[in-house]
């Protein structure tokens, strides 16, 4: 690796930091503050956090149209922009669809670079280097989980509105540092041959099991704070401390995973971090130990941006020779987990007021669902092969 592929790297994880880390995960602990604020009402906030959500899904699905049509760095540039943008526009309540429009917005620009951020790097970077490097450039994400639990509480004491306009100057700083560091031998992918993508059955189960790898994550996201402060009765001090633990596993997660699969390869990788994340959701709705509790928070505060960079070399293993290709595939994995990450949250609320809060049983249904990912897995592990260069 040469300079430039560090530069392109150290891109890439300033644009996961800006439009998914921060642009997702900050609005976690600016909720009670917006509310105590009265900048809206309570359930009109938690609807605009969902608008993120939504923005996100958008983002995945056109994040691959905008690529071919402009290339990867403009477009990169471009959502990056749009996220700071957000952050900045955020600081005045104008109006409710106003702050939807924005807070969409983010999430469309979280869409879009999740699914170019990674493939317009690593084709540049060594073959045997391409698992660590895809964990740094995730390691963005989990830099943004763990701020939210350590950054943003401290800002708000300067006030709300200093908080989102230092997280739209973090941004914009963010921006510069990356704006030459894309990689500059990128043409539009329609100027060439259109891109191709022949799909074996590896490649259809893989989306299945990381949308089913959506469905186990989002309790987490969703409950474990309150599950920790209401649940268990231990105070919103302990759930925010419980977060904090969930973000510092968030920031060794992601390249622990990716050097994971460059010794062991992805695939056999992605199943057992699919084990854990299981495990670790089965031990929560079991029990509220604090030590088990403190580890499998840890765990899957690793797993959650980690699963990224494993996916991602397993779909270049599928489809080896084929960059385009692999393109393809990550952005309709990204677009399947988008999808069931949504209708996952929605689902898991219903089961959550309709059971009388019962936090196991949505614990117990992640579970389930990682569960049957690793089975799927397993089972069809022997049978395939990889996709033919077209």
């Amino acid at each position: 690796m040469d300079g430039r592929a560090y530069y392109a790297t150290a891109s890439g994880l300033a644009a996961c930091l800006v439009a998914i880390g921060l642009a997702r995960f900050a609005y976690t602990p600016l909720v009670p503050p917006l509310i105590a604020a009265h900048w809206f009402p309570a359930s009109d906030v938690v609807a605009l956090g969902a608008a993120n959500f939504a923005g996100y899904l958008a983002g995945a699905l056109i994040g691959q149209r905008l690529a071919a049509r402009f290339s990867g760095p403009p477009v990169l540039r471009v959502m990056m922009l749009a996220a700071t943008a957000a952050f900045l526009a955020c600081a005045w309540p104008v109006s409710i669809p106003w702050f939807f429009f924005w807070r969409f917005l983010s999430g469309l620009s979280g869409g879009v670079i999740m699914v170019l951020v990674a493939t317009s790097i690593l084709p540049h970077i060594p073959a045997g280097r391409r698992g660590l490097v895809g964990g740094i450039i995730f390691l963005g994400v989990g830099l943004g989980i763990a701020a939210s639990g350590t950054l943003v509480p401290a800002l708000l004491r300067l006030g709300l509105r200093e908080t989102w306009l230092f997280l739209g100057g973090l941004s914009l700083a963010l921006t510069a540092f990356s704006w030459f560091g894309w990689p500059g031998h990128h043409r539009p992918i329609a100027a060439a041959a259109p891109a191709r993508l022949r799909e074996t059955t590896g490649l259809r189960l893989l989306y299945g099991e990381y949308a089913l790898n959506a469905l186990g994550l989002v309790p987490i996201m969703m409950l474990l704070a309150d599950y920790v402060a209401r649940g268990l009765g231990r105070g919103i001090e302990a759930g925010a401390t419980t977060w904090v633990i969930y973000g510092l596993g968030s920031i060794v997660g992601p390249v622990l995973c990716g050097q994971l699969g460059d010794r062991i390869g992805f695939g056999l990788g992605y199943r057992l971090v699919l084990l854990g994340q299981a495990l670790c959701l089965g031990a929560l709705g079991l029990t509220g130990d604090p030590v088990v509790v403190a580890v499998a928070t840890a765990a899957v505060g690793a797993f959650t941006p980690g699963i990224a960079p494993l996916v991602l070399g397993r779909i270049q293993e599928l489809s080896a020779g084929n960059p385009d290709g692999q393109r393809l595939g990550w952005s309709r994995a990204t677009i399947a987990f988008a999808l069931f990450q949504a209708l996952g949250g929605y689902g898991y609320a219903f089961l959550f007021s309709h059971s009388g809060e019962n936090y196991a049983a949505v614990f117990y249904c992640g579970a389930a669902a990682l569960l049957a990912a690793v089975v799927i897995d397993q089972a069809t592990a022997g049978r395939i092969r990889r996709a033919p260069a077209p």
